[in-house]
């Protein structure tokens, strides 16, 4: 049966793939390498920085997948995300049966930690519903909230307090209430400038454990329009931005 790994890199640092993953590496014959366009070229490129670094005897095959965009949200968020998920199953499949042969490992390099919010899993899972014939593994990686706390040298958690990940679109309903630390991710938007309370201190990151690293840290009130200016700019330069942040009520340790 064919069989198929889905192994987290980390957030960007080569150096952050764990010795689990170095070696799930090493047993795939083909890879799926996602291209998303011109403006995550530099995604495509770190993939197989790792692979040249990490992979002992290169047999292995590098296949590109042209991964089509997700339409825009509208009224129905879900409905959209699942129809985007159908598409990409269609072509998983395609790819998965035409490029392996029934011994032969595929390998899927996710960004991060593939067991948060990214489609990986949700689609390999549906394609097994539907019958088609692989068996798969998750390989766990240092994901972008690991690496933003370990920059700024900070707990995620107060004491005793639970933590809150989410994305910019749920940012405005999720900190509410008796919630003191959320993690959003996911922020095209910039959520965090319609956060209008004076007592909450931002962490926040992009390119996180890359070259082109940026960090701020502070009161919102403070540092938001800098972090605004900050985004804009690289964005700009780069074509793409991968951001987080850590919002935290000032005072809580």
């Amino acid at each position: 049966m064919r069989k198929i790994v889905v192994i987290g890199i980390g957030a960007g640092d080569p150096d952050f793939l764990t010795v689990q993953a170095i070696n799930a590496l090493n047993r795939v014959d083909v890879f799926f390498i996602p291209d998303k366009g011109a403006e995550k070229a530099a995604l495509r490129h770190l993939r197989k920085e790792i692979c040249d670094r990490f992979i002992r005897e290169k047999t292995f095959r590098m296949v590109e997948m042209p991964i089509p965009a997700r339409g825009a949200a509208g009224a129905d968020y879900r409905a959209t995300v699942n129809r985007w998920h159908e598409e990409i199953s269609r072509l998983f499949e395609r790819f998965i049966l035409e490029e392996l042969v029934d011994t032969q490992c595929g390998g899927f390099l996710v960004w991060g930690d593939p067991a948060l919010y990214d489609s990986t899993l949700r689609v390999l899972e549906h394609l097994k519903r539907k019958g088609c014939a692989f068996d798969y593994e998750l390989i766990p990686g240092i994901s972008a909230v690991q690496a933003l706390a370990a920059r700024h040298r900070i707990a995620l958690n107060t004491i005793g307090r639970p933590v809150l990940i989410t994305t910019g679109r749920k940012l405005a309903e999720d900190f509410s209430g008796d919630v003191d630390s959320v993690v959003v991710m996911l922020d095209g938007e910039q959520a965090f400038k319609r956060v209008h309370a004076e007592n909450i201190d931002i962490y926040w990151g992009a390119y996180l454990g890359t070259p082109d690293e940026i960090l701020v840290a502070g009161k919102l009130s403070e540092v938001s329009e800098k972090i605004e200016r900050l985004r804009s700019e690289a964005r700009d330069k780069h074509g793409w931005i991968m951001d987080i942040y850590l919002l935290r009520k000032t005072g809580e340790g």
